[in-house]
């Protein structure tokens, strides 16, 4: 599949021509982060535009309980020998911070070929990756001051933590990469990180502190942001799965499934345009348009820690922090909540909560925060839609009305202010052609 799109300054993407009504109707398949990102930036250029997700609220997958850093810090691709020689090692510990079940599957050994196959581009995806990240996160402020969405924003910066001298130099090759790309960052000795985040135990070579970067809660901020979608006139069809697709006329149509028993019913819309946003359900919903999204389901974990008591709150950071060797991510989620994530998990669509995945995120916890109580910790996994060059699939069909917005990966909280934008120039270009 290979890079999508191209961020230079300013970001665009080169339009198909299109003839369309005056004011188009757009359906929108996706209300996580990315679909409700893409509704709002559309409803502002004039677009009618419906929303459809099969849970009852928007944002209940992956969009629900990340490990909530707004991180260009963290925009360096994967695709390196590095990675797959850890995921070598690490495949027989059940708490490493990369794990695969081996059974055997056309669609993730064919993904990991592709995505071995991307390690030439390591380089400059990971400076285009920074790229639209850093352009990310003005969008996402402006939109949260113009539309008053409270979401936790913690603007303190992120920490990286390296406990020994050979991680911190590897750190370093690839922060050379981020500062390309126009990140402002820079090395910290340990006595700077205790000044930083008072709070952090423990014995370290040495970080990387980038200002820059933020926290939030990415539930919050997508419900916020789906109410003032409803304002500005947004459809939404809650509780709604898409059975079919037909892409024989000029118009795609489109079946969705509603309710359930008795009540069930199906509705066939014909809109302007089809924008998928599905996150791992983008990749059969794009076969069934007669496309290839290579988008395979990483999952990740995380605890949130309720901070019941004044010295928990005291105790646990304020700034964010990613510890490099462990994979593990933490944000704080105002005055009483403290978010841990991390890990990958290659294991299909497996949505399941396993305690051995958890239990290295507590111990984490417990052993860089020691004051802080575990008693209240509520555990979560979703599932991260990754493509194999780790780059979005921000691009037209080659149906000229259906488009594509999906596969951020593990930084879909991070790039999807961006990627909406893109989205939406690259839609309304086409229509005005």
């Amino acid at each position: 599949m290979g890079v999508t799109w191209r961020c230079k300054t300013p970001c665009h993407i080169v339009p198909l021509a299109l003839e369309l009504p005056d004011v188009p109707h757009i359906l929108v398949i996706g209300a996580g982060i990315t679909g409700i990102t893409s509704a709002y930036a559309l409803l502002n250029r004039g677009f009618q535009v419906t929303v459809v997700d099969r849970h009852r609220y928007p944002a209940m997958e992956t969009s629900f309980a990340n490990g909530g850093q707004l991180s260009a810090s963290n925009a360096e691709v994967w695709n390196s020998w590095a990675t797959v020689l850890k995921g070598m090692r690490w495949m027989m510990r059940s708490d490493a911070p990369l794990l695969m079940n081996l059974k055997p599957s056309l669609h993730k050994y064919g993904w990991l070929a592709e995505f071995c196959g991307q390690i030439r581009n390591y380089r400059a995806n990971t400076i285009e990756t920074t790229r639209l990240a850093i352009a990310a996160r003005e969008h996402l402020f402006e939109i949260a001051r113009k539309e008053a969405i409270d979401f936790d924003l913690e603007q303190r910066g992120i920490l990286h933590i390296y406990h020994d001298r050979s991680t911190f130099d590897v750190a370093a090759r690839a922060n050379a990469l981020l500062l390309e790309g126009g990140l402002d960052r820079r090395a910290v000795t340990p006595a700077e990180m205790k000044s930083i985040e008072p709070t952090l135990h423990g014995d370290f070579f040495g970080g990387f502190y980038t200002p820059g970067d933020s926290t939030g809660d990415i539930h919050k901020f997508t419900c916020g942001l789906a109410k003032a979608c409803r304002r500005l006139g947004a459809t939404f069809m809650l509780g709604s799965t898409v059975g079919k697709i037909d892409i024989s006329g000029e118009l795609p149509s489109v079946e969705i499934e509603m309710g359930e028993g008795d009540a069930a019913r199906t509705e066939t819309i014909r809109p302007d345009l089809l924008l998928v946003c599905a996150g791992v359900a983008s990749r059969r919903i794009a076969a069934m348009a007669g496309d290839r999204v290579n988008i395979y389901p990483v999952k990740g974990y995380s605890i949130t820690v309720r901070l019941d008591d004044a010295r928990s709150q005291d105790a646990a950071p304020m700034v964010s922090l990613l510890d490099e060797s462990a994979k593990i991510v933490t944000s704080r989620l105002g005055r009483d909540r403290f978010r841990v994530a991390g890990t990958a998990e290659f294991n299909g669509e497996n949505r399941d909560i396993r305690a051995d995945r958890i239990a290295p995120l507590v111990r984490w916890s417990e052993r860089h925060f020691p004051a802080v109580s575990t008693e209240q910790v509520v555990p979560w996994a979703g599932l991260r839609p990754m493509t194999p060059s780790m780059m979005p699939h921000v691009r037209f069909s080659r149906h000229s009305r259906i488009f594509y917005n999906t596969g951020h990966g593990h930084l879909g909280w991070t790039l999807s202010a961006a990627t909406a934008q893109l989205t939406a120039a690259a839609i309304g270009e086409a229509m005005a052609a």
